[in-house]
């Protein structure tokens, strides 16, 4: 899982092999919607291969101090990957190109009213980045390797919902769901090339506003 071209040819193989749900064909499609956010995969300083995490400013309206990934809703006449390179610009000033997309993951509908598409995006090797208040409170480049964790995922469950509420232990906490969710099937997907879904994992009911 060191950074470099051979990790790279290694994510793009999996996501080509891999057939993504699009959630555009669902009953409650026109109900939701449309987010998007990116899986940027870069360096740390011992050249291990990450991907970029982020913590919620505090100040937000919405899910204020969470985990998350660079992303949010999409504009008009925009598409999934415009909208996760463009948050990763006004969120954590990292500017892509589009030819760093290298594939999707399943989108992820959301109990707060959203379909969330997780987009990959291959960082480059010198990229810096830098928080911007207004959204981002803090920025994490987290080993992919951390995502080997012999408890992830872990489900629980709760009386509200017939699914499974998923969690990933990351950074000496719980990340939850949908960036848990996304987070397994990253994993699942582009590390190990197996086509898992996450589509069936709840998120806690506090997310659920």
């Amino acid at each position: 899982m060191d950074y470099g071209d051979s990790l790279r040819q290694h994510c793009e193989r999996n996501l080509a092999h891999f057939e993504r749900r699009d959630h555009a064909s669902s009953p409650d499609h026109d109900a939701l919607t449309r987010a998007a956010v990116a899986i940027v995969i870069l360096p740390d300083d011992a050249g291990r291969g990450c991907f970029v995490l982020t913590r919620r400013a505090s100040r937000l309206k919405d899910h204020p101090g969470q985990w998350a990934l660079p992303g949010g809703r999409l504009d008009p006449n925009e598409s999934e990957s415009e909208a996760a390179l463009r948050e990763c610009r006004e969120e954590v000033d990292l500017d892509l190109p589009a030819a760093n997309v290298i594939g999707l993951l399943d989108d992820y509908p959301t109990r707060s009213g959203f379909v969330i598409t997780p987009v990959v995006v291959w960082g480059h090797a010198d990229s810096e980045m830098t928080a911007n208040p207004e959204e981002v409170a803090r920025i994490y480049r987290v080993p992919l390797r951390d995502l080997d964790h012999p408890e992830l995922p872990r489900l629980r469950r709760i009386p509200e919902s017939d699914r499974p509420v998923i969690s990933v232990p990351l950074l000496d906490t719980d990340i939850h769901a949908p960036t848990a969710a996304i987070l397994y099937q990253l994993r699942e997907v582009v590390m190990y090339g197996r086509s898992t879904r996450v589509d069936g994992y709840e998120q806690p009911t506090w997310a659920w506003r």
